[in-house]
């Protein structure tokens, strides 16, 4: 998963987190809890998500998603992180000069 890719997200999970997952599955009958327009989404759930983020591992701090809502949640989620201080950012490089465009002659 893309996601965990520099992150310790993984790493600070309860060693018993395959039995939570599994639980909490079972709890929200296998389907998506995502509810939108008033409609709950009737998906298969295949992952378990933090509603509120960090490491609250608390059945009533977990639920279940399908695949695309948990990508959802997680990206709006990201898009207002604060950005780490260590990231490299690109540097924008000048535009280039249009070729079929002359420099006037340095006189």
């Amino acid at each position: 998963m893309p996601g965990w890719e520099g992150s310790t997200r993984k790493a600070r999970l309860p060693r018993d987190w395959y039995t939570i997952r599994k639980r909490i599955l079972a709890r929200d009958g296998q389907r998506c809890t995502m509810i939108e327009n008033g409609q709950r989404c009737n998906l298969p759930a295949s992952d378990v998500d933090h509603i509120e983020r960090g490491d609250n591992h608390a059945d009533a701090n977990l639920r279940s998603l399908c695949k695309g809502h948990h990508h959802k949640k997680s990206s709006a989620e990201g898009g207002k992180a604060p950005r780490r201080a260590s990231r490299k950012y690109s540097v924008t490089r000048p535009p280039e000069k249009h070729p079929g465009i002359r420099e006037a002659p340095q006189q």
